[in-house]
């Protein structure tokens, strides 16, 4: 198959790329917005997070039809499938999760019941289950661009794909369109790196913003458009009218997000390497990216699988009135004594684990929590057994709370809880001479995908930390949060967290990157972070990465905690107090500022 740079059509200046999702669940408003706008070329979706990947593993189980992400078919393209086409939109999503065939199937009867044609393509072969020796629920390689490209080419509108990285649903596009080599490895980093801003929908366009009072019209916010160049750089802009803002320093979050050592983001199409991306504010509208570099991406594919493990039950109520944390901490603890009785009198083991959270009591801040006299919490009780027997008596022992024990016992009213199955995620390599990716058009006969089989990637050049700076011992000095001299967000990868922080002034990185070490993040988050924590440098941005290690419990399904993902790790640490020297600080940061 050929690339449309190959074919009789000329390669387009700009190609204009709208992100419409950034997980199972966002709002139907985004590809709405973006195909009405008139303002771009292709409409991507990126459904599979890896705790979306677990979710769509337990459906697949209850249901064997089951697999995808059903909002794909039941609220995006009933909604908008019509237009785009009208519109000659095309459309890319990994939507298929680990059932890519039944979501294409689900497309193909939308399609006939609105009276439309439409030719629809399905990648495969990224479920790797059966290559895997123990017992798993799901094993899904994380593909890449290529068979995206090959469909495109072969002339599809719709691209439905299983598990692959994020940003292939943009990078091939760009592929196609620019006739990209499959070696262009600068070309490759800079399309991949547009889809790694534009995949979590939002979020790089003023969502999860530091400063988000600044944001405007949450309620209107507009989904990104990625305006990318045959050179590998793009703008990121919004549609006309809508809400929120189009950042650097947004932007410049969202690179961070999720990433680990910055010099090798490593995909199945490129290793990246995003130290020195540039990220300049053009105008109201319009942020400009550019600077990324590549190199081979090496011959596996990354899979994540997950095993059942057992079963997880959830219990919480609601507890009022004076005392109410010691209230609701003796609530869970005869909770868990009766229970236990019980599993004693019939022959159940105990509890594999168990996890209490006081909602109230600013729990995820340990000891740095400023809580005072609480008068209100809700308690959360989460508890793993490998009997789903066992966890159903917990299920009907919850609610007797509220006529046996405490006073202000309450709570919303939903019922008792549900047992659901434990999922527990692992990740692995693969070689891809080993995964047998293939693609199907218009329902016929899945055909081979020619993917290159990259050498193995090679390690970045060193980059020199900022120069130290030094003061008097006598200085004065002023005590500031770290929110008043940066901007800060953070995601998880399995049970690693990141970090990533960008000075508010160039000038400030040196500062921050003293004041800030290793050690000194380890220190603070020491009641969540339980292994090594490491520390990156990006210079392009003014900004550095930490990588925490056994940082989330688990991670994802796994993980008991109110925050298993790290959505509020840059919170934790935005609120740690720097002493700073005020010959160096100035006028800078938000609150000198003002």
């Amino acid at each position: 198959m050929t690339s449309r740079a190959d074919s009789t059509h000329s390669k387009p200046s700009v190609v204009r790329i709208g992100g419409a999702s950034g997980f199972w669940g966002d709002s139907s408003d985004g590809p709405r917005q973006l195909v009405r706008s008139g303002q771009i070329d292709y409409l991507v979706f990126d459904y599979l997070a890896e705790t979306t990947m677990a979710v769509l593993a337990a459906a697949r189980l209850r249901k064997p039809e089951m697999g995808w992400a059903t909002d794909f078919v039941e609220i995006a393209m009933r909604d908008v499938l019509a237009e785009a086409v009208a519109k000659g939109i095309r459309i890319v999503s990994n939507a298929g999760g680990i059932h890519p065939e039944a979501c294409a199937r689900a497309l193909r009867e939308l399609a006939t019941e609105l009276g439309l044609t439409v030719r629809i393509a399905v990648v495969t072969g990224d479920d790797v289950s059966a290559q895997v020796s123990e017992r798993v629920v799901s094993a899904s390689a994380y593909l890449g661009a290529t068979a995206v490209r090959d469909a495109l080419a072969a002339g599809a509108q719709v691209v439905i794909t299983g598990r692959c990285v994020d940003s292939a649903v943009t990078l091939g596009p760009l592929m196609h369109e620019f006739g990209w080599a499959e070696d262009d490895w600068d070309r490759l980093a800079g399309g991949s790196l547009a889809g790694h801003i534009i995949e979590c929908g939002c979020q790089a366009t003023g969502g999860l913003h530091t400063d988000w009072e600044d944001i405007p019209d949450w309620a209107g916010i507009g989904y990104p458009i990625a305006l990318c160049h045959e050179d590998g750089s793009f703008r990121i802009t919004k549609p006309a009218g809508t809400g929120g803002r189009v950042l650097r320093a947004a932007v410049a979050e969202q690179l961070l997000y999720e990433i680990g050592d910055p010099a090798a983001y490593l995909l199945p199409d490129v290793t990246c390497d995003f130290r020195e991306v540039r990220i300049d504010q053009e105008d109201d509208e319009h942020v400009r990216v550019q600077g990324a570099r590549g190199r081979p991406p090496g011959p596996q594919y990354k899979v994540s699988a997950t095993a059942q493990d057992g079963w997880r039950c959830a219990g919480s109520l609601v507890i009022v009135g004076i005392d109410a944390p010691a209230k609701a901490r003796r609530t869970a603890q005869a909770i868990l004594a009766r229970t236990r009785r019980i599993f004693k009198e019939r022959g159940l083991a105990d509890y594999s684990a168990t996890h209490m959270d006081l909602l109230g009591t600013e729990v995820l801040y340990g000891p740095h929590a400023r809580t005072g006299a609480v008068r209100e919490v809700m308690m959360r009780l989460v508890v793993d057994h490998a009997s789903r027997q066992a966890l159903e008596i917990f299920a009907r022992e919850v609610a007797p709370a509220g006529t046996s024990w405490s006073p202000g016992t309450t709570g919303p009213g939903a019922g008792r809880p549900a047992v659901s199955p434990l999922l527990k995620p692992s990740s692995f390599l693969i070689d891809k001479a080993a995964v047998p990716v293939r693609l199907s058009l218009d329902a016929r006969p899945p055909q081979p995908v020619h993917v290159p089989l990259a050498p193995a990637t090679v390690p970045a050049a060193a980059l020199a930390g900022p120069p130290a700076v030094a003061w008097p011992a006598d200085a004065p000095m002023r005590e500031l949060r770290l929110i008043d001299l940066a901007w800060a967000r953070s995601g998880d990868k399995g049970d690693m967290a990141n970090i990533g922080i960008v000075a508010r002034r160039p000038e400030c990185l040196p500062l921050l990157w003293q004041l800030l070490t290793p050690d000194v993040v380890k220190q603070w988050l020491a009641h969540l972070v339980h292994g090594e924590v490491e520390r990156f440098h990006l210079p392009g941005i003014a900004g550095m990465n930490f990588l925490l290690h056994e940082a989330l419990a688990g991670g994802g399904p796994r993980s008991p905690r109110l925050d298993p993902l790290g959505k509020g790790m840059a919170q934790l640490l935005l609120d740690m107090p720097l002493r700073v020297p005020e010959s160096l600080v100035g006028d800078i940061g938000k609150v000198l500022a003002k």
